[in-house]
């Protein structure tokens, strides 16, 4: 009786897992417990050759049926042995496709094979005020970057220089190792994946291609943004391989908290106190704003811990999209100090209140009785 475990769980898919269900799970699996990744591990190598022959049996329709009729009875010796059989990418159909997409991935290799490579995006973080982002802004920032050498014009080679082809990878850029049952390709370390070796180098980027620069540019930020908000600049990253289009720049916004509002999309939040005699009989307080100071009606009998809105007080929309709102917290503010003059009045309002209570009392206890 065997001992295998099921190809499925292996995998962890169902039985009812299509095609592209399985080259998925076998994709990250197989990235996972890659001998390159665990090196010396004996245990994630096994797992590995576990994986790919459940991959190799599951993706071939005609082996795929025999397992589920049988189980490993049904597809007798065309597993366990190297799950590349007659050789790399020759084991079953698909295969191929899938460890190239794999490698391309682990090894950083998604780009067809000799072309120039697209300049790396940068990104730059810009901090602004709350005030900034309400309003909008226009601003210089200055980037570090690698710009194409103009003494070589990219090449890394020196005047009336000419490159030449890589001997160790003979212009592919790439070098086939052999690592025990496993065959991959690595970029060649001697022409870094260009293919040409420059044997009398630019004197200016040192046959780099690219030397180091500041640039400075002029953004408009528009009214309405958000820290998160991220603002492209295309083709103004590094400079890429002669023949490929510079990265680009991201500049990434921070908008600083505010020592007054508290900001929720749109919305802005604040807090202002009020007096008694202002809760009691109603007044106008002025409230701040992104805008300058404003006057919010306070109707009498106002509690502590009201909210009021102020319609179009708050943040612009991104792109002029309608306008936010200010919610205003009423914060009812006991004097500590009080004049001789105050804590007379206080002590008439406090009789006349307990004589109020007295007749409310009363009043409750005829209607009870």
């Amino acid at each position: 009786m065997s001992s295998k475990r099921d190809y499925y769980e292996i995998l962890g898919v169902t039985r009812d897992a299509g095609d592209q269900d399985l080259k998925q799970a076998y994709r990250r699996l197989a990235i996972k417990f890659h001998p390159d990744k665990n090196p010396g591990d004996q245990e994630a190598e096994e797992k590995f050759k576990e994986i790919a022959e459940a991959y190799q049996i599951l993706s071939s329709p005609d082996m795929r049926a025999r397992y589920d009729r049988y189980g490993h009875a049904g597809i007798g010796a065309a597993a366990g042995g190297s799950p590349f059989g007659a050789g790399f990418g020759q084991g079953f159909p698909g295969f191929e496709d899938v460890i190239g997409d794999l490698f391309g991935d682990f090894f950083g290799q998604r780009s067809r094979r000799g072309a120039p490579r697209r300049g790396a995006d940068l990104e730059y973080h810009l901090e602004m005020t709350l005030e900034e982002a309400a309003s909008g802004l226009k601003t210089k920032i200055r980037v570090p970057r690698r710009e194409r050498c103009d003494s070589c014009k990219g090449t890394g080679a020196a005047e009336g220089a000419t490159p030449v082809r890589c001997a160790t990878c003979g212009g592919n850029g790439q070098v086939r190792y052999q690592q025990g049952f496993f065959s991959v390709s690595r970029t060649c370390s001697t022409c870094r994946g260009t293919g040409r070796v420059i044997k009398d180098v630019c004197k200016e980027c040192r046959g780099e291609g690219r030397i180091e620069k500041e640039k400075t540019h002029e953004i408009k930020i528009p009214a309405g943004v958000d820290s998160g908000s991220r603002l492209r600049l295309s083709g103004e990253g590094e400079a890429g391989e002669p023949g490929a289009p510079n990265g680009d720049l991201h500049v990434v916004l921070h908008v600083k908290e505010h020592e007054i509002f508290e900001r929720r999309d749109s919305n802005l939040y604040c807090s202002v106190p009020i007096s008694f005699t202002q809760a009691a009989l109603g007044a106008e307080v002025p409230v701040p704003t992104l805008n300058g100071s404003e006057r919010l009606r306070i109707p009498e009998g106002t509690q502590s811990a009201s909210v009021f809105r102020m319609k179009g007080k708050g943040m612009p929309g991104l792109g002029g999209r309608g306008q936010g709102d200010m919610f205003v917290a009423v914060n009812l503010v006991t004097p500590t100090h009080l004049t001789r003059e105050q804590r007379k009045l206080l002590d008439e309002l406090s009789k006349l209140e307990a004589s109020t209570d007295r007749g409310s009392k009363n009043k409750t206890k005829d209607n009870v009785n």
